[in-house]
């Protein structure tokens, strides 16, 4: 735990939260500032700032909890889909450091976008720079 962390401190029992579900490794809670009705978060109780930062055991029980709770969610708002995203350090708009999944409900019209409008200008790579990165990611 860390003591300076909002989400610790939901865990923790000290921040009250609204829980939606409970596990051994995760907690999911409706967000305070939500995107829209139902917007969940799923956090692992033990604090990791970074999707790097966690135990493998770890990353698969919050993706096996956010996998079981997308369609929950939906179903609970008559929502049309979902957007599940993270924000996986500060430039990515991380605002709390830690690892935390969002569950969006997402509803026709909206006004939301899809999730290649997160990112902004999209960079005109050529065949050799592809090249490049899918040689550095298989052989990292």
């Amino acid at each position: 735990m860390s003591e300076d962390c909002i989400f610790c401190s939901i865990v923790a029992g000290d921040i009250p939260g609204r829980v939606v579900s409970e596990t051994e490794t995760t907690l999911a809670f409706l967000d305070v500032n939500p995107l829209a009705p139902g917007h969940t978060l799923v956090v692992p109780k033990d604090h990791h700032a970074r999707l790097g930062d966690l135990p493998d055991d770890v990353a698969a029980d919050l993706f096996a909890e956010v996998h079981a709770l997308a369609p929950r969610v939906e179903d609970a708002v008559d929502a049309d889909a979902t957007t599940v995203g993270i924000n996986d350090g500060e430039a990515a708009g991380q605002e709390v450091p830690h690892v935390h999944a969002h569950i969006v409900p997402r509803f026709d019209g909206d006004g939301g976008g899809p999730i290649h409008a997160v990112a902004g200008d999209r960079p005109d790579l050529s065949d050799e720079e592809m090249d490049d990165i899918e040689s550095a990611i298989t052989s990292a």
